[in-house]
């Protein structure tokens, strides 16, 4: 009873705010069947034709603990076309678990378009875990140069730290790019403690790009300060400078970027598509609103027919995929709590540990909420953010003329955005 109480007060109020838990799950759970196959892990046999995915206008942040295998599923459920990222997996993780690759890499197959990014900071083991990776088709690989947390930055200096070393980024990209058949890309802020101007971040851009195939930035607008913030106030207290970003698009026209910090609404994206953007990244407002925020993407973003009718239907196949897999890597490896974690934010509640089946928790959180909202689709609000970066231009930081080589292959070539 304690536990459909505080379903019913936490879900049942329409509509909830950006960035609010439980923005999916509000609606009584209905347990007939909608023959949802499982989903099963992808092979190299599966590997997508060139030019088979749109491309990556909006995708998925990669966040540790939080875009894992199951949330990935739930929002391919919802959307079709938005570009999914792994967690960060260390490039030492998959040398050393090579006979134990498919917990860490394996994923469904319905996931594509999905990205891998990886972490780490010495060449061999870079090649190595790229050459291993390659066999499971991801879309893309990434390299994390952006993560300022003491647990990446601060052991093996990888991370937001490796942007110091821009030298060594072109060479991790090389040696990535070499080892497997898709495009590669980095992952950085805009700077790095007192490394913070337009001109040091282009020297970076500008490094990398010359080394290496790498033709495919995710900008975070904020600069990162490796000493005095955690990650969460990294990700809020170094101010947004969105018109470094817009800068580097003026002045490295044969390289996409994609931007990434401080985008809480589908409006925010369709603005700064507007305005120029290659594509837009969004963390945790995708994680915490996956309804309201990747109910729009097909329609919105890529003009396509929207996948998701009612939160009803994608809650049916998601129980559907949670209970066939409960257990697949031992006992409670996964369980009911790391299943539904972010469908509702009360990954502490202890009746919720009880519970053996998906089922059972859809059916014991939400009898208490009204169908009418449960079977709801998707819907837009009038929008006040069409203007969003409509004064950016008037801010851009002078050109950067100090290009190494002006005659950089065309980034249609060598990004997933084919």
């Amino acid at each position: 009873m304690a536990m459909r109480c505080a379903a019913k007060h936490a879900l049942v109020t329409p509509p909830m705010a950006p960035g609010s838990p439980g923005a999916l799950l509000r609606g009584r759970f209905s347990p007939r069947t909608t023959g949802a196959r499982p989903c099963r892990a992808a092979s190299s046999a599966s590997s997508p034709a060139a030019g088979k995915h749109h491309p990556p206008l909006f995708s998925v942040a990669p966040m540790m603990d939080w875009t894992d295998n199951h949330y990935r599923t739930l929002a391919r459920l919802i959307s079709r076309h938005a570009w999914l990222y792994t967690e960060m997996v260390v490039a030492e993780t998959i040398v050393h678990q090579k006979d134990n690759l498919d917990r860490f890499l394996a994923f469904p197959e319905d996931q594509h378009p999905i990205v891998l990014q990886i972490g780490g900071s010495n060449l061999e083991n870079l090649a190595k875990a790229t050459e291993l990776a390659n066999a499971y088709s991801y879309d893309e690989i990434n390299l994390n140069c952006g993560c300022p947390s003491g647990k990446v930055a601060g052991h093996g200096c990888f991370g937001a730290r490796l942007m110091f070393d821009p030298e060594f980024v072109g060479d991790a990209m090389l040696a990535i790019a070499a080892n497997c058949d898709v495009p590669v890309s980095v992952k950085c802020r805009i700077g790095v403690d007192d490394r913070d101007s337009y001109e040091e971040l282009c020297e970076f851009v500008d490094k990398v790009v010359s080394k290496s195939p790498s033709r495919h930035f995710i900008i975070h607008a904020r600069k990162a300060l490796l000493n005095g913030l955690s990650p969460a106030e990294n990700r809020k207290v170094p101010p947004l400078k969105y018109e470094y970003y817009f800068a580097l698009l003026r002045d490295f026209p044969q390289v996409k970027f994609t931007l990434n910090g401080g985008i809480t609404t589908i409006d925010q994206v369709s603005s700064s598509i507007r305005q120029g953007a290659n594509g837009v990244m969004v963390g945790r407002a995708a994680y915490n609103n996956p309804w309201n925020m990747l109910g729009h993407v097909d329609g919105e973003i890529y003009g396509k027919p929207t996948r998701c009718i009612s939160r009803r239907q994608i809650l049916e196949s998601y129980q559907v995929y949670g209970d066939s897999i409960i257990g697949q890597y031992g006992p409670s490896r996964p369980n009911v709590r790391q299943l539904v974690k972010f469908l509702d934010g009360k990954t502490a509640n202890f009746e919720m540990l009880l519970l053996q089946t998906v089922k059972s928790f859809l059916e014991e959180t939400l009898d208490a909420i009204p169908d009418s909202v449960l079977d709801k689709p998707v819907t837009r609000e009038q929008s006040i953010e069409e203007r969003y970066f409509a004064d950016v231009d008037s801010l851009l930081p002078p050109r950067y003329t100090a290009l190494t080589n002006c005659s950089y292959g065309s980034a249609e070539l060598v990004t997933a955005s084919t």
